[in-house]
């Protein structure tokens, strides 16, 4: 606005033809002797076209048809200004007095150009270097002035900064000001278009002449753009951009706001603002450009959070640093908002196909130390959370230090990675966790109760849930105290060989379960489950279709005795067919072949028994009869051949003690 106080001898002299109407000296001769005028002190050529008609009564003041001025002569983007009629009107009493009263400015359809040369020169600046003789001491320059009613219909604005490569264009552009003191307040109501999007502003100045030289000074501001709306009130200035004081906003969804601000839309999730975002707080903003806001509440969609937030725009993005704490956070929109007890649970076809839109994750870089009562992940419920969030170029990384979640506690590490395409990732840790309301919510499946550890690391890739499901891969461990595995009663399947033991009432109670798994593909394996009760225990491995959402898992199972003796029976069961309806099978065929092998392998055990006792007969009566005792590792053959050979050096010993005479 400085340019326009810097011209403000234009705008005298062109009154001057006012008073050349009071002299009765023509008005086209007194319009030229104020372009001329003009032109001497800016630098800049003045054209005026058709008629300029003087008015005494009941205002002093002229009206013009087309005006022209030319902008600076280092700029090649056309007039600084045209507009296509002006009406300036004076308090003529106040002028014979020495002071400037404007009672009224009309630009109809004025076009204007602001603009910075590379070199810092500003076209809105006249005289030295800039061209023509205005300086501070020229009369007019600095006078204080005020206005009652300056009006623009039908206008433009265009800035552009050729040293920071900047260009901004207002459009449609209609106002009102009102400068009564210029010591003091002024108001100006603004609607306009910026980069497609209209909006309308309403201002309060406090002090005037400090706003107009750029200096911070109080300030009132309501905006309002479509759905969104805010209102600031406190201090600020415009050379440099700076200011602090009280925001409230409305920013809906962002839409308005982002068009706004010349950049596209942050597609952020449900939950986290996909709706509407509202922040309230004390707000400042620093001549290099940095925002901080203290004390601040921002809701997103229905999340409230209460945040000290710091948000800097130099670099490749701008970069947020915030504490943050919040009640009820609803996540669901991260994992496509779909919970394992609902549309995605155990009864349902297949995982959410909806494509997860991570691109809201560039946007900016942050660094987050979130408190909140509780989250909603949709795949997943939790109390009380104490997480490190930090985004690195659309890279989402929770550290998680503590989540209460299913009577146990979370901690680990939790990755979200928008860089190429989209991937989840982690390295859990699950702590006296209850798994029956946890595998409810992720997969809606009730049947397994207990509580206890589980370690997963796993990964996966995709746009969509299913995507991501079918592509995981990573390992884990699982270790449970005492439990129930409901709809199944293994023990009345063995002893009877009945699969009926299955549905609503059927249980079976263990003391322990443990295992270790693999992920693949989306495909769990493992196999060295292992179940112990008090009426059973079983050995079981297979597979678990996490993608397709399948089983096929066998359990090798062993029925304990009873006090009567009944049971002891070995039986492998066989667990088919989608999560929602299992399919429960004895292998017949392999238990036959497992008596089989056991009857076989009693055969060979009592034959082998049979033939020992043959042979420790035999060796009895041939140490009893013939004196032949068999020693370890020799055959009969060996053991005969070696007495007969002790018997013939025992009689030739004899032979020859005989022929010795005894000696």
């Amino acid at each position: 606005m400085r340019w326009i106080v810097r011209g403000l001898g234009g705008v005298l002299v062109l009154v001057v033809l006012a008073f050349g109407a009071v002299a009765l000296i023509p008005a086209e001769k007194i319009a030229g002797l104020a372009v001329a005028r003009f032109e001497t002190l800016t630098g800049r050529k003045l054209t005026l076209e058709g008629a300029v008609r003087p008015s005494i009564w009941p205002v002093l003041g002229v009206k013009t048809g087309p005006v022209t001025i030319a902008n600076a002569d280092w700029s090649d983007e056309g007039p600084m200004l045209r507009a296509e009629a002006l009406d300036i009107s004076v308090d003529m009493a106040a002028l014979i007095g020495g002071e400037v009263r404007i009672t009224g400015v009309t630009a109809v359809g004025p076009q204007i150009v602001l603009e910075r040369a590379k070199d810092g020169r500003e076209n809105w600046v006249f005289g030295g270097a800039n061209g023509g003789t205005v300086t501070t001491e020229t009369p007019g320059v600095g006078t204080p002035f005020t206005l009652l009613k300056g009006v623009v219909t039908g206008g433009s604005l265009r800035f552009v900064d050729h040293r920071a490569g900047r260009r901004e264009e207002l459009t449609a552009m209609d106002g009102e000001l009102a400068i009564p003191d210029y010591e003091g307040a002024a108001t100006l109501r603004l609607t306009a278009s910026r980069n497609g999007q209209p909006f309308a502003a309403d201002l309060t100045i406090g002090a005037f002449r400090s706003f107009l030289d750029g200096k911070v000074g109080p300030l009132e501001a309501e905006l309002t753009a479509g759905a969104a709306e805010a209102s600031f009130k406190g201090r600020a200035g415009w050379n440099p951009v700076a200011g602090e004081g009280d925001l409230v906003a409305d920013l809906a969804a962002l839409k308005e706001v982002a068009a706004l601000a010349g950049v596209a839309a942050p597609a952020l999730p449900q939950g986290l603002g996909g709706e509407r975002v509202t922040v309230a707080g004390k707000l400042t903003v620093t001549d290099a450009g940095s925002v901080h806001l203290r004390g601040g509440k921002i809701g997103l969609d229905g999340s409230t959070l209460t945040a000290d937030a710091d948000l800097t725009t130099a670099g490749a993005r701008p970069k947020l640093s915030a504490k943050v704490t919040a009640g009820a956070l609803d996540l669901r929109g991260l994992t496509g908002g779909h919970g394992g007890g609902s549309d995605g649970g155990a009864a349902a076809a297949g995982w959410p196909t909806g494509r997860l839109d991570a691109s809201g994750l560039g946007a900016l870089d942050a660094s987050v130390a979130l408190v909140a009562d509780s989250a909603d992940l949709g795949l997943a419920k939790t109390g009380a959370l104490e997480v490190m969030l930090t985004i690195d170029r659309a890279r989402a990384v929770f550290d998680i230090r503590r989540i209460a979640a299913y009577e146990g506690v979370v901690s680990g590490q939790f990755v979200v990675n928008g860089r190429k395409g989209l991937s989840v990732g982690g390295d859990l840790g699950f702590a006296g966790i209850a798994l029956q309301p946890m595998l409810r919510d992720f997969g809606g499946y009730e049947r397994l109760i207990g509580t206890g550890d589980l370690r997963v690391k796993f990964l996966g890739s995709g746009a969509s849930v299913d995507a991501i499901m079918h592509s995981l891969e990573g390992a884990g461990a699982l270790s449970l105290g005492k439990g129930e595995l409901r709809g199944l009663d293994i023990a009345g399947m063995l002893r009877t060989l009945d699969t009926g033991f299955v549905g609503e009432g059927q249980k079976t109670i263990f003391d322990s379960l443990a295992g270790t798994f693999t992920m693949a593909g989306g495909v769990l394996q493992n196999d060295d489950l292992r179940m112990v009760s008090p009426y059973v225990t079983a050995a079981g491995s297979g597979k678990v279709g996490l993608g397709a959402r399948n089983l096929d898992y066998r359990i090798k199972a062993t029925a304990l005795a009873d006090a009567e003796g009944a049971g002891g029976v070995t039986a492998p069961l066989m667990i088919t067919g989608p999560w929602a309806k299992p399919r429960f099978a004895l292998d017949l065929q392999a238990l036959a072949e497992q008596e089989l092998a056991d009857e076989k392998a009693a055969l060979e055990a009592a034959a082998k028994a049979k033939a020992a006792a043959l042979e420790a007969e035999a060796k009895a009566k041939l140490k009893d009869e013939l004196g032949i005792e068999q020693q370890e590792g020799e055959s009969l053959e060996d053991a005969a051949r070696r007495r007969a050979e002790e018997a013939l050096t025992d009689e030739a010993r004899k032979a020859l003690e005989a022929l010795l005479g005894g000696n």
